[in-house]
């Protein structure tokens, strides 16, 4: 009989709850969660039936011997706890942001490959179904040589969503790594991973943020926005990340082309959608739309008949991927499953690693910086 793979869970929030049923349906053992608030992490240990629960990292390490940890913290709180993993032998399955920074994930990358442990990086909206037919579309020929690519996304984001981890650079907040990082992926997955020049400009359209208590789970920050937000008594903190971008990218194409493939990432954080969001796969002979800021759908062909046509999904796509209704969920799910089979010593596909992490961590710091 085969043995479970025995996994920790790092974050008691909305990743640390979707990390663990991810690999309970990728068919691992999750032996235990750790979190910061004791109070806090007993709760979701017990709601989520986990028989190992604690507020010290290292002591989890030591008790419960995982073969896997998955990180799901904020991107700031990923450094000290995946070196300790990683060290203790463990493979790691990290959220995005890999770190606050492209030198510690650089870092974490090189230390993963001394120690030889396998690394997944869940930038995982990739796993979209209507990402997978993109991609396996433009493969078939149906638009030509790939020549553009845009990614269009308008989030119209309260400016007064209470202060937290993604206010701040250094716990990696921003929108670059929490929406680009996934854009990024797609793109890449879609057209090719190796990247000829690229440049961008960030804004910071929140500078300060109201302090709030009781916030835990992130997706849950919009209930605690302050109901008079000229309360004299609100105390307020600065932020210091981007709340939108603008980034131009050349792609080399993983398919005969003529040119590098041109890319725009336009996102707004804090401005409305006129109409949707979307992501555009241009050729030479046609082109591709997918409606959704993360390839959502549906996905619409334009060709010789020169009319967009929607495509309906295959079923060897739906088949693909595990039956889940979430977005989120599934694609964690799927990404986790390969990161299992791969440690179990099964034949697998090649997944996203801390070695795009850290390319995407870097660029990030780049971009940043506003040079190219």
């Amino acid at each position: 009989m085969t043995t479970k793979k025995k996994v920790l869970i790092h974050g008691t929030g909305f990743a640390g709850q979707g990390h663990t049923q991810a690999f309970r349906d990728a068919g691992a053992e999750v032996v235990g969660i750790v979190g910061r608030t004791p109070s806090v992490v007993e709760a979701v240990a017990q709601k989520l039936n986990i028989p190992y629960f604690g507020t010290d990292w290292q002591q989890a390490l030591t008790t419960c011997k995982p073969d896997i940890v998955s990180i799901a913290t904020p991107g700031g709180a990923h450094v000290e706890p995946i070196k300790q993993a990683i060290n203790a032998g463990c493979h790691v399955f990290c959220d995005k942001p890999m770190t606050e920074s492209g030198e510690t994930a650089t870092e974490l990358y090189q230390l993963a490959l001394a120690k030889n442990v396998k690394t997944a990086f869940a930038a995982s909206f990739r796993y979209m179904p209507h990402i997978i037919q993109a991609k396996q579309m433009i493969e078939e020929g149906l638009i030509g040589e790939p020549t553009e690519v845009e990614c269009i996304s308008h989030f119209n984001l309260d400016p007064n969503i209470p202060f937290g981890w993604s206010h701040r650079i250094e716990n990696g907040g921003g929108r670059l790594n929490n929406n680009f990082t996934h854009l990024l992926s797609i793109v890449t997955s879609v057209i090719g991973d190796k990247i000829l020049s690229i440049k961008g400009e960030v804004r910071n359209d929140m500078p300060k943020a109201p302090v709030v208590e009781g916030v835990h789970n992130f997706i849950e920050r919009r209930n605690f926005i302050p109901k008079d937000i000229n309360d004299p008594s609100l105390e307020w903190k600065d932020c210091n990340v981007e709340w939108s971008y603008t980034v131009l990218m050349q792609l080399e194409s993983r398919l005969p082309a003529s040119n590098p493939v041109s890319v725009l990432f336009k996102h707004g954080g804090l401005v409305p959608r006129f109409n949707e969001d979307h992501l555009v796969f241009h050729g030479s002979k046609g082109s591709i739309y997918i409606k959704g800021h993360y390839g959502n759908g549906p996905l619409y062909l334009w060709d010789e008949t020169k009319q967009w046509k929607e495509i309906p999904l295959p079923n060897t796509i739906s088949d693909l991927l595990p039956k889940i209704e979430d977005d989120t969920q599934r694609s964690w799910t799927y990404l986790a499953s390969k990161l299992v089979k791969d440690v179990s010593g099964q034949p697998v596909e090649p997944y996203q690693t801390f070695k795009e992490g850290s390319e995407y961590q870097n660029i990030i710091d780049l971009i940043r910086s506003n040079t190219d």
